[in-house]
């Protein structure tokens, strides 16, 4: 759970708001937060002020926390937020991913790590993947509880059931192997970074809903002028419209736009219509602003 949206906004009152980045995890099981918040500034005359210690707090829109400061402010303003625990809905009550209570963290990762072992020491693997240039061998069983896709074919009388063999002959050996780090847990992000859009095509594929937003997430943080329109297409081929929304406000929002208008004018012979008319329509609503 990401607890990364701090935002401010200053008029004649400075509203601080504290959110989760949006995301399946964040609307499905919306953090519960305990956390002290204050604010110093850097004028030597402007004492440290401090909100009330927040208990059990929901955090799930922008509205659901904010801090409204009246006091004339000057100079530098910095911002400490410190979390006593944080909490996840996931059973009845709530309870505590921090606190020792449930599991203690590292009992956790152990058995992580144990079944990456499974994969990167090859124990005991009952399937072979075969794929453009080369083979991995993994497990039925944990194939089919992180896919539905292999779950069925290891179901069935399909010939991957048959043979033992899965044939992935749209993926490198190199893509291959990290896809399958991440479906056993044992991935770097690093290495992450490197292969998520292979990440993402094989998450679609396999229908590993978890994956397929990690990829998207990771998509929307460096978008710039040179991978904009790609980033554009590949949201469109994937149905992702955070990805879509994002690429959408960096060239018209932010004024992009007028950067790079001969790849915006090649982009539009090629686009197809639905992408087209988002774009437009996204245009027609900045320039109501004005």
């Amino acid at each position: 759970m990401k607890l990364r949206h701090l935002t401010v906004e200053k008029n004649q009152v400075l509203y601080i708001k504290l959110y989760p980045v949006i995301s399946n995890d964040s609307r499905d099981q919306p953090p519960i937060a305990s956390f002290n918040i204050g604010m110093r500034c850097s004028a030597r005359d402007h004492p440290n002020l401090g909100h009330p210690q927040i208990e059990d707090k929901q955090l799930k829109n922008p509205g659901d926390f904010i801090w409204a400061i009246e006091t004339p402010l000057a100079g530098k303003i910095i911002i400490e937020v410190e979390f006593i625990d944080l909490k996840i809905e996931y059973q009845d009550p709530p309870f505590s991913i921090w606190k020792e209570s449930v599991l203690p963290l590292g009992r956790c990762m152990e058995a992580l790590f144990s079944l990456g072992q499974m994969l990167s020491e090859n124990i005991l693997p009952d399937i072979t993947i075969n794929d453009s240039n080369g083979s991995v061998p993994a497990h039925r069983a944990i194939l089919a509880t992180r896919s539905p896709v292999f779950h069925s074919m290891f179901s069935h009388n399909l010939k991957e059931k048959e043979l033992s063999t899965i044939n992935i002959s749209d993926m490198s050996i190199e893509a291959c192997k990290v896809f399958l780090e991440y479906i056993y847990g044992n991935i770097k992000h690093d290495v992450f970074f490197i292969y998520r859009l292979s990440l993402l095509q094989a998450a679609d594929k396999y229908d590993i809903p978890d994956l397929k937003e990690a990829c998207n997430e990771s998509l929307q943080q460096d978008i710039d002028a040179n991978n904009v329109f790609e980033r554009l297409q590949i949201a469109s081929l994937y149905r992702l419209p955070e990805l879509k929304s994002s690429c959408l406000r960096h060239f018209v929002k932010f004024g992009k736009i007028y950067d790079i208008r001969e790849e915006f004018n090649s982009f539009l012979q090629h686009a197809n219509r639905d992408l087209i008319v988002d774009i437009f329509q996204e245009v027609l609503d900045a320039l109501k602003g004005f």
